[in-house]
């Protein structure tokens, strides 16, 4: 999987359509977090594609969340995102807002990460360190029982990615928090600059 967009032309387009800070965030995290999966999982040579898709599967979102993934073909189209691209970014809401089915490996990690970025995220802020760095799986798995505890984030979708990938929810949270932990210096360099 490859595409002819640059970053500099994925991120002027996600910044036309995204002005929160926290959806910026959650932009630049999955990215990470997709760039560390591509790399750990041997595609290497698809590290920018893995990466754009996760930076842009939610250009939609802020100014049409009525339409998420929905008018996101036509937003892509503007910087001549091709088919493969928008079908991946489009498959992360598969069965939520769009028929879109995740097919790559790398369209179901993106399904998978991307709810379980947020609840990793809600967690991390009730931390004392206010990092991911010092974040076990054990801490992570007693907030996903609580459904109390980040009621947006679906446990539902993220077992179902999990599930998708055919891996235990043990193996998801620990890459995923592997994955965060990797980006996250990056994440917040870029957010200063926001």
């Amino acid at each position: 999987m490859t595409t002819s967009i640059t970053r500099e032309e994925a991120l002027s387009l996600l910044k036309k359509y995204n002005k929160e800070p926290f959806h910026l965030l959650h932009a630049f995290t999955v990215e990470g977090v997709m760039r560390w999966y591509a790399k750990e999982l041997g595609y290497e040579d698809e590290i920018e594609y893995w990466a754009l898709a996760g930076l842009l599967h939610d250009v939609d979102f802020e100014v049409y969340p009525e339409e998420h993934c929905k008018k996101a073909p036509e937003l892509l189209a503007e910087i001549n995102a091709g088919d493969d691209l928008t079908h991946s970014v489009c498959s992360h809401g598969y069965g939520i807002c769009c028929n879109v089915e995740p097919v790559h490996l790398m369209e179901k990690i993106l399904f998978a990460a991307d709810e379980l970025t947020g609840l990793i995220g809600a967690a991390v802020k009730m931390r004392p360190s206010k990092s991911v760095m010092d974040l076990e799986v054990s801490s992570l798995k007693k907030k996903f029982k609580d459904k109390r505890f980040a009621a947006g984030c679906s446990r539902d979708i993220i077992k179902q990615g999990a599930e998708l990938l055919g891996w235990e929810l043990d193996e998801l949270f620990s890459k995923t928090i592997d994955a965060m932990k990797s980006c996250e210096a990056d994440v917040a360099r870029q957010m200063e600059e926001v």
